[in-house]
């Protein structure tokens, strides 16, 4: 399963959404601080549209390792954040579950307030904390990819 992930991040440092997406079970389960939960050919075309969108988007990983049915990883994306114009990087902790060989689930974990002070600057350092900001920013990317999907 180790393998299935150096895929999956080899895709995603291409750009390779469609490559990307292969790795993941038709059940998908994603889940992360700035979309919350998303499932199926939604959680596949939230890759879709942040590739699409980022134009200066660089990602690394590492570290990645197994244990029982888990695999976790390390990685890091470096990228504009396109409403402030900011740069970000944005350091993640992965961890798949697996169903059929794919991926069934992906957890991404990573420190809201940074990042909200990163992309947002002095705002971001003020509310990244609060349950109003992250209730607002899931609002936000979750009508983004409405749109892209609407597309």
């Amino acid at each position: 399963m180790e393998e299935l992930i150096n895929t999956f991040y080899t895709a995603f440092q291409n750009k390779d959404t469609e490559k990307m997406v292969a790795c993941y079970h038709n059940d998908i389960v994603f889940e992360d601080p700035a979309f919350g939960k998303l499932k199926g050919e939604r959680a596949k075309n939230m890759w879709r549209m942040l590739c699409k969108n980022s134009e200066d988007l660089k990602i690394k990983f590492s570290d990645i390792s197994s244990s029982k049915n888990t695999v976790t990883a390390h990685w890091e994306a470096y990228y504009t954040f396109s409403k402030t114009g900011n740069k970000v990087h944005n350091i993640i902790d992965a961890k798949f579950e697996f169903k059929e060989g794919k991926i069934s689930k992906h957890t991404d974990t990573f420190n809201l307030h940074q990042w909200a002070k990163q992309a947002i600057g002095f705002k971001g350092l003020l509310l990244g904390k609060t349950t109003f900001f992250k209730k607002k920013l899931r609002q936000q990317t979750n009508q983004l990819l409405d749109r892209f999907e609407a597309q």
